[in-house]
C-alpha cells in the first residue's frame, strides 16, 4: 500500500525546495558579490548578464519562492504555539495558499511588465 500524503506532505516537501532555493540563490549571489575582486569592468560584465529576460524571470522564480517559504513558515510557528490548530491545518494550508497568489500574481505582473512589455 503506498502512503497517500496529503497537505501536510506537499507542504513539507514545497517548504525544503524553496528553502534550498532560497539558498542556492544566497550562495550565488554571495559568489557574484565577490568577483568584484576581477575588478570594475569585468565585474560589470558579469552583472549585465542579470538584465536577460530569463534573469527576471527567475527572479520571479525567486520570490515565490521566499513568499512562499515565509507563509509557510508562518503556517508551522502558528501550529506549533497552538497544538489546537492541527485540526485545522488544511485550511490553513489552503488560506497560505490563497494568501500567497493574492501578495504574487501582481507582484509577478510588476516584475515581468518590462520583459513582456506589457
Amino acid at each position: 500500500m503506498w502512503y497517500r500524503g496529503g497537505v501536510g506532505q506537499w507542504s513539507w516537501i514545497l517548504h525544503r525546495v524553496t528553502g534550498v532555493g532560497v539558498l542556492v540563490f544566497l550562495c550565488l549571489h554571495i559568489l557574484d558579490t565577490f568577483l568584484i575582486i576581477l575588478g570594475p569592468e569585468q565585474y560589470n560584465h558579469i552583472i549585465a548578464l542579470y538584465r536577460v529576460p530569463l534573469f527576471r524571470v527567475m527572479e520571479v522564480g525567486l520570490f515565490a519562492s521566499v513568499l512562499f517559504h515565509a507563509l509557510n513558515g508562518v503556517r508551522i510557528i502558528l501550529i506549533d504555539f497552538w497544538v489546537d490548530l492541527t485540526r485545522f491545518q488544511r485550511r490553513l494550508f489552503y488560506a497560505e495558499v490563497a494568501c500567497f497568489v493574492v501578495v504574487m500574481i501582481p507582484v509577478a505582473y510588476l516584475m515581468l511588465r518590462p520583459v513582456f512589455g506589457w
